[in-house]
């Protein structure tokens, strides 16, 4: 599966390649011993998607940091001190230790702000969702953390690839196991269905390898480059063995794994506490049988626009188009009898919304700003509005609220207003 690997990582101002050739991963008394080399090209971008998440105008609303982050001085440790924590999660997939799981660990640790946000959204929405459905199919809980380095606990994250959701499904995959994918609905962002089959994914890949390295591998590339891999290696069926035939990127995946589930476990000792949810409450889901528009709902039921795409990122033009068959909707618990008791109102409520939206092109596929005046920007391959924002010195609200942007989806050649 190609995608984006979503990592929380330093802010360097230019593309660096890192060459890194500490081989010895260390595991109790065991030692592997590791050819790498790993390539950082992409390190702006990345933390740039993570940038964009901080930003995120919801994220922003509904959660608010808990520590003073200007105070805050990121805490590293001796590597006995990382082997030693490693060793004592009570995991079933084995965490091996070297520099460049150090360095990835220590990349975390730096990133004070994304750490505390996504502990927050992963606590308050996600990892107990995450958890349930790995547990439904034996799939080890430690790959609940598979979508910090996914998407970020982003639910809208879509990669350049096109891998889309909190689990980064392309489109192909994603029908596979049953996820509807069309100009509407994209369930390969709704995070419930996307998690149950990204579990039943994972297990099927197990049924393969017999390894959860290897499914973690294949995983990231795809099967058939875990196939070629194991063709170079002499028909090997272990990770470390196949290791230097895997795509350079699924190289440091492994490592980023481990440094992400190190951190999810160890942030306190990093002096990184997480944000604390300022909108506190239950939510419900309703079926929908009825073709109707977000902002139908929110006006009406007086909810924020973004909270309700927040909980329902699935729908891609915000139209839940429930005419077709039903379709869920989640909601406050709080409003769940609200909806009910003004279905009338919502349905004749600018009723006119959708026929509007759906003659007008989508205003997240825009190629040109329809603006007068002032500086472009042409979308080149691997950037994301939190890159383009900080390169220009804007803000990812200003660069969308110019451009008209409803999601961080970009294309290729589009041209975007910066100034």
């Amino acid at each position: 599966m190609k995608k984006y690997l979503i990592i929380l990582i330093l802010l360097i101002p230019s593309v660096i390649k890192a060459q890194i050739t500490d081989n010895s991963y260390a595991l109790g008394n065991d030692s592997i011993s590791v050819t790498q080399s790993v390539t950082l090209d992409s390190i702006s971008e990345i933390n740039a998607t993570l940038d964009s998440l901080i930003h995120d105008y919801y994220i922003s609303k509904a959660f608010m940091p808990d520590c003073d982050s200007s105070a805050f001085e990121p805490i590293f440790f001796s590597d006995s001190v990382y082997i030693n924590r490693l060793q004592k999660l009570p995991y079933a997939i084995q965490m091996p230790y070297n520099q460049i799981v150090k360095q990835f660990i220590e990349m975390y640790a730096k990133r004070h702000s994304q750490v505390s946000y996504m502990l927050a959204i992963g606590h308050s929405y996600y990892f107990s969702m995450f958890e349930q459905a790995l547990s439904k199919y034996n799939v080890p809980l430690e790959l609940c953390y598979l979508p910090i380095i996914e998407s970020a606990l982003n639910a809208r994250a879509v990669s350049h690839a096109g891998a889309a959701g909190l689990w980064q499904f392309m489109i192909k995959t994603g029908r596979a196991y049953g996820l509807e994918v069309n100009s509407l609905v994209d369930e390969r962002c709704d995070p419930v269905k996307s998690t149950d089959a990204a579990a039943r994914y994972l297990a099927d890949l197990y049924k393969i390898y017999g390894d959860w390295l290897m499914v973690i591998a294949a995983y990231n590339c795809g099967p058939g480059n875990v196939a070629k891999a194991i063709r170079y290696s002499n028909n090997a069926n272990d990770y470390w063995t196949i290791y230097p035939y895997l795509p350079r990127e699924t190289r440091s995946y492994v490592p980023i794994f481990i440094a992400a589930n190190y951190i999810m476990n160890y942030f306190e000792e990093h002096n990184i506490c997480p944000a604390l949810p300022l909108i506190k409450y239950s939510t419900d889901t309703i079926m929908i049988s009825d073709r109707v528009h977000l902002q139908q709902i929110a006006d009406v039921l007086q909810i924020p626009i973004e909270e309700l795409r927040f909980l329902n990122p699935q729908y891609r033009r915000d139209i839940i188009p429930g005419n077709i068959k039903p379709y869920p909707l989640m909601l406050p618990l709080d409003k769940l009898n609200a909806y009910q008791a003004n279905h009338d109102t919502i349905l004749n409520y600018k009723n006119d919304l959708i026929a509007r939206q759906l003659e007008a092109t989508p205003k997240n596929y825009t190629s040109t700003p329809n603006v007068s005046g002032g500086k472009y920007y042409r979308v080149k391959k691997g950037d994301t509005l939190g890159g383009i924002a900080k390169r220009h010195g804007i803000t990812v609200s200003q660069l969308k609220k110019w451009n008209g942007l409803r999601s961080n989806i970009i294309q290729i050649n589009q041209k975007l207003r910066v100034r």
